[in-house]
């Protein structure tokens, strides 16, 4: 049996934190290194005895024997982690020192502290993401690119500058000092929201949902959810969106692998196990005073969990929602959502009205879902050709094959009705 990619790509992130933690974070292409050979190795020999009982164990074994053979081997040519130094450089404390830090606790606070590392506050929001995917997710450079609609080339130069930011830092960031944790947990945040959302409405080229990206965010925010530092009201907001959102995903795309937006979806088909977690999360997150752009985007999600058709959905209480996101987080994306939840309250003609009222919105002329926003107003108005021509535009911006297939269908839709109006 082949080892899955899903089991390289969740075992990289824990080992690269951890002999990140050992070898320092200015030496983090070595950990990296180390991680690569310990998952060559495991390729060669698995290949013929068969992947074995606790591969997570071997690797994790095989991993730690390679640190000590570079530890032993350049222990007089490079410096380490400040806080290890003194032990690696002694054959006596060598051991127990990097015993330790493959202990289990001691792997968890050491994929915090990459994660809140690679927030660093001199990286902008994308090169945060792309070092979370590349370093916590085992993410090739091929792979960010492709989640970031990007070239192979200025993802890496975009990873090596952020690196290198972090080089410049010397340490791992400190997950025990509670004033800095407050000032970069923000920014960890929005790393897991990008990250989530990316593979919710990501734009690859490939598919318009990307589960596994979801799940890296999920497993990251899991690890946050942990310390006690991280169990904030926002946090279990974010838990609440994610749980909430996450639910829907076997219901967006069909058997056929077609691409179905909220109004057509199987709702028997949302993960149900997800919506109570959801709901439990978002309930907590309600016990301080904080009131994040995530707590009023998982209300909304919450009111499409639990309304059991579309007609059931609590409109009124949404559109009221994304007034108060837009008194938070206002962007030309959020007014958009909040037209198309007016039009579901309203009529079309009044979404419309709210969607040609939009302040920046010359901004959305690149995003497909804009287009295909006003295609279906259009079309729910009885303007079956001026739908055609929003779904057409559309069409020439989708990222995907499978948003291309969508539109399609509604274009096809469009000329049916024309057909018919005429016949």
């Amino acid at each position: 049996m082949e080892p899955s990619d899903h089991l390289f790509r969740h075992e990289s992130g824990r080992l690269v934190a951890t002999l990140t933690r050992i070898f320092g974070v200015h030496n983090l292409t070595m950990a990296e290194d180390v991680v690569q050979d310990a998952f060559r190795r495991a390729l060669e020999v698995w290949k013929f005895r068969g992947v074995p009982d606790n591969p997570s164990a071997w690797l994790m074994a095989t991993a730690k024997n390679r640190a000590f053979d570079v530890l032993r081997r350049e222990r007089t040519e490079r410096t380490f982690a400040p806080e290890l130094e003194r032990s690696l450089h002694s054959e006596w404390t060598l051991v127990p020192a990097v015993e330790e830090a493959f202990g289990p606790n001691a792997i968890k606070d050491d994929l915090l502290r990459v994660m809140f590392s690679c927030c660093h506050p001199r990286l902008p929001e994308v090169a945060q993401v792309s070092l979370v995917l590349h370093i916590l997710c085992g993410f090739s450079i091929d792979e960010v690119a492709s989640a970031f609609v990007s070239s192979g080339a200025a993802i890496e130069k975009r990873i090596q500058r952020a690196k290198n930011v972090l080089a410049r830092s010397k340490r791992l960031f400190d997950v025990t000092s509670p004033a800095d944790f407050a000032v970069r947990l923000p920014a960890v945040h929005r790393a897991l929201y990008l990250l989530f959302n990316e593979g919710y409405h990501g734009a690859s080229s490939e598919s318009t949902v990307r589960s596994e990206l979801c799940e890296e965010a999920m497993r990251l925010l899991a690890i946050l959810l942990q310390h006690p530092l991280g169990s904030t009201p926002t946090t279990y907001a974010l838990t609440a969106l994610m749980c909430l959102n996450s639910a829907r995903l076997p219901a967006r795309v069909d058997a056929s692998g077609n691409l179905n937006n909220l109004f057509s979806q199987d709702r028997s088909l949302w993960d149900q196990t997800l919506v109570r977690e959801g709901l439990k999360f978002l309930e907590l997150s309600a016990s301080g005073f904080d009131l994040s752009e995530y707590h009023v985007e998982a209300a909304i999600a919450s009111m499409h969990a639990t309304a059991s058709r579309t007609e059931d959905t609590n409109w009124k209480e949404i559109v009221t929602l994304y007034d108060t996101l837009m008194a938070i987080r206002p962007s030309p994306v959020v007014a958009l959502n909040r037209a198309i939840a007016i039009a579901q309250r309203d009529g079309p003609g009044r979404g419309l009205e709210e969607i040609r009222a939009i302040e920046g919105r010359d901004r959305l002329s690149a995003y497909p879902f804009y287009h295909a926003a006003l295609g279906e107003l259009e079309f729910r108005s009885g303007e079956y050709e001026a739908a055609r021509e929003h779904f057409r535009a559309a069409i020439s911006l989708a990222r995907s094959s499978m948003e291309h297939r969508f539109l399609e269908q509604r274009v096809c839709a469009c000329e049916e009705s024309i057909r018919s109006f005429n016949a």
